[in-house]
């Protein structure tokens, strides 16, 4: 890395993250008092459940005082217990990172294109997905990159920001603030689970995709819209 990115302080109400609501909205994190008792916890699950043990191999990455626990404490370590195979824009395959949108819609425009490219690379034309929003606030340092150009923004490949996100991730950063490439939005990338404060559940949303266009997004109760 050239540059290390300038530290900002960011102060961020009602950020957006959305994730399929097949996914519990409460689980074994948030019925515990402490992260000491995760270990415990997780071996007891895991002798049942295949999903749980693949979650305890990554948690293990994650030094023990940044663990978390109480409400919505399975939502917040889910995200950095379930990395996506080949990772994200800044975080490796090898632990996950808390994305979230500044607006829904930059939000709404990210699972667009993600889930979009999925279904379009396993050639699914026709697919219907519910995905619920969580929202939470930040006050805390960042590293900004949203004066940078170049390749950390490259649209398919993210060899180049992970290696950022790597080297800041062991400087000790809280993670990265960003510009989105989906939409005209900004959004952060948390590495700290500590850091995400106030998480709570909000509405859900139906995507329909139908003969591979763009899909209509409907909040559920309400009416649908296409974008």
């Amino acid at each position: 890395m050239e540059l290390t990115p300038p530290v900002t302080r960011i102060r961020w109400r009602n950020t957006c993250r959305l994730i399929p609501s097949r996914y519990p909205s409460t689980g074994i994190l948030d019925r515990i008092a402490t992260p000491k008792d995760l270990p415990v916890i997780f071996e007891l699950e895991s002798w049942t459940n295949d999903r749980i043990s693949a979650e305890m191999a990554v948690l293990h990455r994650i030094p023990a005082e940044e663990w978390v626990a109480g409400a919505q404490a399975s939502v917040v370590m889910a995200a950095f217990c379930h990395p996506k195979p080949g990772g994200g824009r800044f975080n490796s395959p090898d632990r996950g990172a808390w994305y979230a949108a500044r607006r829904l819609e930059t939000a709404q425009a990210e699972i667009v294109y993600h889930r979009g490219r999925e279904l379009a690379e396993a050639g699914i034309f026709d697919a219907r997905l519910e995905m619920r929003l969580y929202q939470a606030d930040f006050n805390a340092d960042f590293h900004d990159v949203r004066a940078m150009e170049g390749a950390v923004y490259e649209p398919t490949s993210y060899k180049a920001s992970q290696a950022l996100a790597t080297e800041l991730l062991d400087a000790g950063s809280n993670g990265i603030v960003y510009r989105s490439v989906r939409h005209e939005g900004e959004c952060v990338a948390c590495f700290r689970p500590k850091v995400i404060a106030n998480v709570r559940p909000g509405a859900h949303y139906e995507y329909v995709w139908s003969s591979g266009h763009s899909p209509r997004i409907r909040r559920l109760t309400e009416t649908a819209v296409s974008i």
